[in-house]
């Protein structure tokens, strides 16, 4: 389903907890001896792929907690331009490499769970009308729902297929 086009709160609830699941269910058969491996086909590490997300998915809510507060909303993040995206990914990358692989999937799914929190602590018009957090920006194609969309589903997804990717590699290389 289109980001801006979820028809509920629970429509878009569901696409996110469903990519969560499936992209948790690839980690299935990945030891912690094999979090930090890169394959040149790939661009992220089974690691690096949830230490994306943690990130993302916090940074995310924290633009809209500091609004709420009334601070003044730094995006991407202070320090981090919109067209450095990269560097700030390596400081996701940092920031958890001392993990294990279960301690990032423990992360990951109490992130994820906080997520959904966040979302269930929204109205309809805050999710899918554009203007309502002055964060989200004044494109009208880009309301609160496609912010989460982009950041939590659509990524889920992508990663899910270079996980699936990286298994089969690991595999042909055992």
């Amino acid at each position: 389903m289109s980001s801006n086009r979820y028809s509920s709160k629970e429509e878009l609830k569901e696409a996110v907890h469903t990519g969560y699941l499936l992209l948790n269910d690839e980690y299935k058969g990945i030891d912690n001896s094999q979090k930090d491996i890169r394959l040149p086909e790939t661009d992220k590490t089974p690691a690096e792929i949830i230490a994306y997300q943690l990130g993302w998915l916090n940074l995310v809510m924290g633009w809209d907690r500091d609004e709420k507060a009334g601070k003044t909303v730094i995006m991407p993040a202070p320090n981090y331009k919109w067209n450095r995206l990269g560097d700030l990914n390596q400081l996701f990358y940092v920031t958890y490499s001392s993990y294990s692989l279960n301690e990032l999937l423990h992360l990951f799914k109490e992130t994820e769970q906080q997520w959904l929190d966040w979302i269930d602590s929204l109205n309809d018009k805050e999710l899918f009308t554009q203007g309502i957090h002055k964060w989200t920006g004044d494109n009208p194609n880009w309301p609160l729902a496609k912010w989460i969309h982009i950041n939590s589903v659509a990524p889920f997804k992508s990663f899910r297929a270079k996980l699936r990717k990286w298994k089969k590699e690991q595999q042909a290389n055992i």
